[in-house]
């Protein structure tokens, strides 16, 4: 990781540009249910994961796509406004 990215300030992954690259540097566990946390753990979120932003519906509503590792996730917004990332 490089310097800049070091002092960054996390973003929502909700407002993460599309195509762009991030690592998870935080995730509100509280935020979040349990099978909704329980989810997210099994497909692999944790802080310092690497993800991309593959794709978000129009308007801001509706479920966004991103990458992790090999993987296309497809989010609800409230579970992705709960994970902050480190914009690469």
């Amino acid at each position: 990781m490089n310097a800049t990215a070091t002092f960054a300030t996390p973003v929502s992954l909700e407002k993460l540009p599309r195509h762009a690259h991030a690592t998870v540097a935080q995730i509100d566990w509280t935020r979040l249910s349990v099978p909704e946390a329980r989810r997210l753990r099994e497909l692999g979120f944790d802080e310092g994961v690497d993800i991309e932003m593959l794709h978000r519906s129009p308007f801001g509503k509706g479920p966004i796509a991103c990458r992790i590792g090999r993987m296309t996730v497809a989010l609800r917004r409230a579970v992705a406004a709960s994970v902050r990332v480190l914009p690469a």
